[in-house]
């Protein structure tokens, strides 16, 4: 059976947006590693880097906002519900920001990927913990098996760095618990926030956070370091891939779904593996691929009950909005007989 065009069009739109976000999520992880490397570009001041990556979204944010006005802000954003609610996210999101850079100092883009699949089991755990998602006793052994494979992974790791994966595990952690809140605190409130306006109120508090410890870790090396020249191609264009990948969020999730992004992620992390063994000849051995085997097989089936759980949940929606309609159509068509009916008499009447 021929696809109509209307369809083709749709799927093509859709591999467009998967393939825009997987290229600049790519080139944003592969720009960071090559700036913050000590072999590459050798500029080891993560907190640094982050902070014009805010500063840098917080101002083209705000000229989309405020001053093109191309997005409105949120209405109801009163300065009390930002203090309690923005304010944490912000903070847990600059705490993940400034560890999963600083871990492309000390370990591997490859095997950062194979951690980061740890993302679905802090997440489900933490969402059972603040009693967002029910125990089931398969999820919770597929989440081991996601574990397992990763720790099997790390054991095979030819360049492990036990600071470097505490550093990565941090930036899970704490990007799953940003993760959870956003359910609990936006969500629940009603309040839906796309990139734009999430830089927009994230991004300046982001920046406020980091400033701490930048002044007390990263300003004094940087003050010594006489001989560094701000690189504005570097730095600016680096800048604008972090904020572009917000964009390409927002329309890969606007237009396909969350669980496309995290399918399209699976085939992102597989790439950024090949890309750098065979680019950046970082050393991937069989162990690492066995164990990241395992918790990819892991993962790929925790997307596909996802999947399944929005079909049936999208189903049990149209059968009870086709039952409402059946209904709904059965009273019109005894509100109709009934009025035939009486029509049907008074006409006997009148004949009569």
């Amino acid at each position: 059976m021929a696809l109509s065009k209307e369809v083709v069009k749709k799927v093509a739109i859709s591999y467009a947006y998967v393939a825009i976000w997987i290229s600049l999520s790519f080139a944003v992880i592969v720009y960071n590693k090559y700036i913050l490397d000590p072999k590459l570009y050798n500029w080891p001041f993560p907190i640094s880097l982050t902070m014009i990556h805010m500063a840098f979204c917080s101002s083209l944010a705000y000229l989309l906002v405020r001053v093109l006005q191309v997005v409105e802000p949120v209405t109801t954003m009163t300065r009390e519900f930002y203090l309690k609610n923005v304010v944490p996210i912000g903070a847990l999101y600059a705490l993940s920001l400034w560890f999963s850079n600083s871990a492309y100092i000390y370990l591997s883009v490859s095997f950062i990927q194979m951690l980061k699949a740890l993302m679905p089991v802090a997440v489900y755990s933490l969402g059972i913990s603040f009693k967002k998602e029910t125990f089931r006793s398969n999820t919770m052994a597929n989440m081991v098996s996601i574990t397992l494979g990763v720790a099997i992974a790390a054991y095979g790791e030819a360049q492990f760095n036990g600071f470097g994966v505490f550093l990565q595990l941090g930036a899970v952690a704490f990007e799953a618990t940003r993760l959870v809140l956003i359910q609990i605190l936006l969500t629940s409130a009603g309040i839906k926030l796309n990139p734009i306006t999430s830089l927009y109120y994230v991004a300046p508090c982001c920046f406020v956070f980091l400033s701490l410890p930048w002044a007390v870790m990263e300003m004094p090396r940087l003050i010594q370091t006489s001989s560094f020249h701000f690189d504005l191609l570097v730095f600016g264009t680096n800048s604008l891939c972090a904020f572009a990948l917000n964009l390409a969020v927002f329309l890969l999730v606007g237009k396909t779904s969350a669980l496309t992004m995290n399918v399209a992620g699976v085939v992102k992390d597989w790439l950024l593996i090949a890309f750098s063994w065979s680019v950046i000849k970082d050393t991937v051995t069989p162990v690492n691929l066995f164990g990241y085997g395992i918790a990819f097989l892991g993962v790929a089936y925790y997307n596909h009950a996802k999947l399944q759980a929005m079909k049936a949940a999208e189903e049990a929606k149209t059968a009870k909005a086709g039952q409402g309609g059946d209904e709904e159509a059965g009273k019109l068509l005894e509100e109709k007989e009934s009025k035939n009916g009486e029509e049907y008499e008074k006409k006997s009447d009148e004949k009569n």
